[in-house]
């Protein structure tokens, strides 16, 4: 894990890439809990004996669950010291341009695209790719925002 001790520290690192995370499998429990949490029980992502013939032959990963592994995966790679918060401001482009099978393992990296100043702190885009091991596309690609407040 990469460790900033300011957020100027971090401006310092713009246009550079911070890390990459630890593999995370993804399972069939999570796909499920996942489901329950959001009400999105499609059957591709549910139903192992019907995505057996389906599209992708087995079920796989909600677009926003692989998403909503964002947070897990920065923390990984990269913390912020001497900040008194940090939150997550939103997104603005994703891509899912990859099914995530069940069983996958996944890992993420972070490029520092921008820090820019906001009241009370500093704005981050971050450039996040979720690969998926063995496969020559990303799951995701998406821009993260994030604010520390000093």
């Amino acid at each position: 894990m990469r460790v900033f001790n300011s957020v100027d520290e971090l401006r310092e690192a713009k246009g550079t890439t911070l890390g990459q995370s630890e593999w995370i499998t993804v399972d069939q429990s999570q796909i499920d809990t996942f489901a329950d949490a959001t009400g999105d029980h499609q059957w591709i992502h549910v139903d192992a004996e019907k995505a057996k013939d389906g599209p992708f032959g087995t079920t796989i990963a909600h677009g926003f669950l692989t998403l909503s592994l964002i947070p897990v995966i920065g923390w990984q790679i990269y913390k912020v010291d001497n900040v008194k918060m940090t939150i997550n401001y939103g997104l603005n482009k994703v891509r899912f341009t990859s099914p995530v099978p069940v069983g996958s393992r996944i890992r993420g990296s972070i490029e520092l695209l921008d820090v820019a100043d906001v009241s009370g702190g500093v704005q981050v885009t971050n450039k996040v790719t979720i690969e998926i091991e063995g496969s020559e596309r990303p799951a995701v690609v998406a821009e993260s925002l994030l604010r520390y407040y000093i």
